[in-house]
Order: structure tokens, then C-alpha cells, then sequence
């Protein structure tokens, strides 16, 4: 087990200054370009492939890194760039972290290349767990998939929305109820290969912020699969959905409780998001970073009364204030990474409170920094406008600060708070 510690080595830092000159060079000039088309920016995606960044072997380098610094290294670096591009590249990783969480090795090696492709011809997927009655709530998930055993294959039907990259992804992760009665413990998650009949997007959402993210709804009517898409295998399910009924049985319940959350694998989709949270903190401290440097050379250059605004304490201790909070929500975030790699449990859910705080941050952060810009702040021709927008999503996804607060709440607790 790796030692805690707050000091990148040398190959992180290599790696990081790496990242850092693709931000500033490749993201940031097209950052403001891509949130005015609101589409998919394929060459820089493909331009993060040809060096490397957009890659399996990358992701999983960083992924394994026993000091757990690696993912949000990458992520602050990228989403200091741009959240909308940066989000871009990385959001296929939520699919693959799916896979890599719940899937055999056979499943791992078979579809998380299928999901990045090749320099030639990049690909992305797409993790697919919320709906349009079921976003926080996901005991009330709607969706069902059904096993067909003469076919050996599984029924897909539903909606789900909110999905990044979603409709237009080579290779979808899908979060389905297999038996309603045991709430979110009976979910379980299925690979929905290329071209597979049934599958087809729904909506696409035209969003305030980190509009250079495809987002869309994806519409799932009689989607069948072989039964080797179901990850982690039939024989897995089959148990745990025994041990489930069990509890039920005895007067338990089917979802999970709040001492239970802390399980490792008790249900798909949570299992994914508690693996990627801290990533989520790390991308909301690569956005505040960023507004936080402009506004301090804004600060620093900018005279009101014949002096550098920054000699105002009210702008000065603005400034202070900001640093502060940033440098708090990465060390929550590299503490919950660290923990997470090494095996620590999450005993006072660090993993939400890495988020939790890192989210909320960014929303103060970046509207601070269009504070000090003042009338520019607020124009287009400052991307500290565009920053603010986009931090707004991480008090939101992959679970609001509400729901974060929650988990903490409940995993110091015990108590089933409501």
C-alpha cells in the first residue's frame, strides 16, 4: 500500500505538465468555439488520441496508480483547459470505470477497447443510469431488463436521460432493474454492443454549461442481448439477488441500508459513482483553478484610481479566500483517490465529501472571479462567463450536493435520515 502523500513524483509531474500544455494549447483556444456549437469536438478528441490522452492504455496507467493521484491529476489538468471539451474526452470513462467495477476480466478486455477505438477512428461510450422519474432516486428506476433463458439473451426496455455521449456512443452501459421488488438491489448493468436494434437517442439536451458534452436521452425498446453482456456474469447475479430475497424474507429490506451502502458491489450503478466521485471533485477544482488564475492576473493588471485593483482588500481577500478553498477540495479529493486505490473504506463517505465540497467550490469560485472582472465577468469575451456556467453541472451530476450531504449524513449516522 502506497504511503498518503502530497507531493507528486517525478513521472507525475511529467505527466502533468504533459497534460497541462494539451489544456492550454489544444483545449483552451477552442474552448469558446465548441460551447457556441453545442456539438461534439471530434478533433480535438482525435487529437488527444494521436499523443495518447484518449486512450485505454492511459486511462488504465492512471487508473492503477498506487497513489491514487493519477485520475485527478489528469482530470484538474484537462478540465482546467475546458469542462465542456474536457468532458469530452474523459466522459467514456464513466462506462469503462462501469465495466472495470462490475465486469469479468473477459468483459473488461472485450469491450472497454471498443469504447475508445483507434487514433484513425476514435470512439466514445456511454453510461446509462438515469431516468426521468429515477435520477437520485435510483430504487425507482423503471427500466427493466428480462431474461429470455431460451435464447440465453437479455430484454431491455426503458428511457434514460442525462447520458453522456448517449446515442451517439460505440458501446453503451446500460443500469437495469431485473427484480423491482428488492429496489436498487435489483439492478444489474449490461454491455448494449454497436448497432444493436432497439437502442436509438431520444432528446438532445441544449444545456447551460459544458455544452461542448453530447447529452442526450436514450430510448431502449426491446433491446435484446446475449447473455454475456450482463456484467459480472449470470451465476453473480444469481447470488446476489438470492442473498437479497433472504434479507427481504426476514423482514429486511431490498434496498440497500445505510450501514449495507458501505459493500462493495451491492449494486452496479452505485458501485460506479462512488469510484468516480472523487474524479468529479478533481474536475470541479481544474475549473475553479482556472477562474481563480484569471481573476488574479485580471487583479493584478487591472487599475482602478491610478492602482492595480488587487491593493483592495475587498479583491485581495476575495483572492484569499479562493486559493483557500481550491487547495481544501483537492486535498479532500487526492485523501478520498488515495483511499479509494489502497482499499480504505470510505467510513465517512470521503468519496462524497471530496465531491461535495470540490462541486460547491467551483460555483463559488467561478462567480467570484466574474465578481472581480466585474462588466467584463459577465461578457463572452472572458471565459471566466463560460466557466461559471459549466461549474454548475457539478453540484448536479453524478449526485447533487443534497444527496451527497445525505450519504454523509447517513454513513456518520447509521440512521436511515430521509
Amino acid at each position: 500500500m502506497a504511503e498518503f502523500t502530497m507531493e507528486l513524483n517525478d513521472e507525475q509531474k511529467e505527466v502533468r505538465d504533459w497534460l497541462h500544455g494539451f489544456a492550454a494549447d489544444v483545449i483552451r483556444p477552442a474552448a469558446a468555439e465548441w460551447d457556441e456549437r453545442e456539438e461534439t469536438p471530434w478533433p480535438v478528441i482525435q487529437e488527444a488520441a494521436k499523443i495518447g490522452i484518449y486512450s485505454l492504455d492511459f486511462y488504465a496507467q492512471q487508473y492503477f496508480d498506487p497513489t491514487g493521484l493519477g485520475i485527478p491529476m489528469v482530470m484538474e489538468e484537462l478540465f482546467w483547459g475546458d469542462a465542456g471539451i474536457a468532458l469530452s474526452i474523459v466522459g467514456t470513462g464513466l462506462a469503462a470505470v462501469g465495466v472495470l467495477t462490475n465486469g469479468t476480466d473477459e468483459q473488461i478486455g472485450t469491450w472497454i477497447p471498443q469504447m475508445y477505438g483507434d487514433p484513425n477512428d476514435v470512439k466514445v461510450a456511454a453510461f446509462c443510469s438515469s431516468e426521468p422519474d429515477a435520477g437520485s432516486d435510483v430504487a425507482s428506476m423503471r427500466t427493466r431488463a428480462v431474461y429470455d433463458e431460451a435464447k440465453d439473451e437479455w430484454v431491455i426496455n426503458g428511457t434514460k436521460t442525462w447520458v453522456t455521449n448517449g446515442g451517439i456512443a460505440n458501446v453503451h452501459v446500460v443500469v437495469a432493474s431485473v427484480d423491482p421488488e428488492l429496489g436498487s438491489r435489483g439492478h444489474a448493468s449490461f454491455i448494449v454492443p454497436p448497432n444493436t436494434p432497439g437502442l436509438s437517442q431520444g432528446q438532445k439536451f441544449k444545456k447551460h454549461g459544458i455544452r461542448a458534452s453530447h447529452t442526450a436521452e436514450v430510448i431502449l425498446d426491446n433491446v435484446r442481448v446475449p447473455g454475456s453482456c450482463l456484467l459480472g456474469g449470470k451465476e453473480k447475479l444469481d447470488e446476489r439477488l438470492a442473498r437479497a430475497r433472504e434479507r427481504l424474507r426476514k423482514g429486511g429490506t431490498g434496498s440497500s441500508s445505510p450501514a449495507g451502502s458501505r459493500e462493495r458491489g451491492k449494486n452496479a450503478a452505485m458501485a460506479t459513482f462512488e469510484a468516480s466521485r472523487p474524479a468529479v471533485g478533481a474536475m470541479a477544482v481544474g475549473t475553479a483553478r482556472a477562474a481563480y488564475e484569471i481573476a488574479l492576473d485580471y487583479a493584478k493588471t487591472r487599475e482602478q484610481f491610478g492602482r492595480p485593483i488587487i491593493d483592495n482588500q475587498g479583491v485581495a481577500f476575495q483572492l484569499a479566500d479562493m486559493r483557500t478553498r481550491i487547495d481544501a477540495a483537492r486535498l479532500l479529493v487526492w485523501r478520498a483517490s488515495w483511499m479509494a486505490v489502497n482499499g480504505k473504506p470510505f467510513t465517512a463517505a470521503e468519496g462524497s465529501m471530496s465531491k461535495l465540497f470540490a462541486s460547491e467550490t467551483a460555483k463559488k469560485v467561478t462567480a467570484q472571479a466574474i465578481q472581480i472582472l466585474g462588466g467584463n465577468g459577465y461578457t463572452r469575451e472572458y471565459p471566466v462567463e463560460r466557466m461559471h456556467r459549466d461549474a454548475a453541472i457539478y453540484t448536479i451530476f453524478e449526485g447533487t450536493s443534497e444527496i451527497q450531504r445525505l450519504v454523509i449524513a447517513r454513513t456518520l449516522s447509521g440512521m436511515p435520515i430521509r
